[in-house]
């Protein structure tokens, strides 16, 4: 399994897809995406209250409300289904969703973001890869490579989409 993102197009709309397998129990990777203190270790600061989550990224560098993303959230299923809006203010709202399942010893994510434009989609590819490495840098007690760093690092891997 690569661990590269891919893009799918209907019409105007893009849908990036990663499928991640991590070495972790399913709880273990359902906190780490759901529970705020887990969040802000890879992520930045989240808070998930009354239906809706709140998201303010540590990264990319860019101003604080570019950055914020907020939405309802659709779908909670412990611990195997988590979906929601992703309004922000640099592109259109879309939805992202997270599917986790056993796969042996470790967790099968699935995470999709649907709703992005094409021109947004290439954009955000490189960027929630840097996030998914750093999640699971997290989860395995290891240094978190700099969110920047890893974007130009795997940005070159999506040749087609620069």
């Amino acid at each position: 399994m690569t661990e590269l993102g891919s893009l799918s197009f209907d019409g105007e709309q893009a849908t990036m897809t990663f499928r991640r397998r991590l070495a972790h129990p399913i709880e273990t990777v359902w906190a780490a995406i759901t529970d705020p203190a887990e969040r802000a270790h890879w992520f930045g600061e989240t808070t998930i209250d009354g239906g809706v989550i709140d998201m303010d990224p540590t990264d990319p560098p860019a101003a604080p409300e570019a950055k914020r993303m907020t939405g309802k959230i659709l779908v909670w299923q412990p611990p195997h289904v988590f979906e929601h809006e992703w309004n922000q203010r640099i592109v259109e709202n879309s939805v992202v969703r997270y599917e986790l399942t056993e796969d042996g010893d470790g967790t099968l994510l699935t995470f999709t973001h649907r709703g992005l434009s094409e021109r947004n989609a290439k954009g955000f590819i490189p960027g929630t890869h840097a996030f998914f490495d750093r999640m699971a840098a997290h989860l395995d007690g290891a240094p978190l490579p700099a969110w920047q760093e890893r974007y130009a690092q795997v940005a070159p891997e999506y040749p087609a989409w620069s």
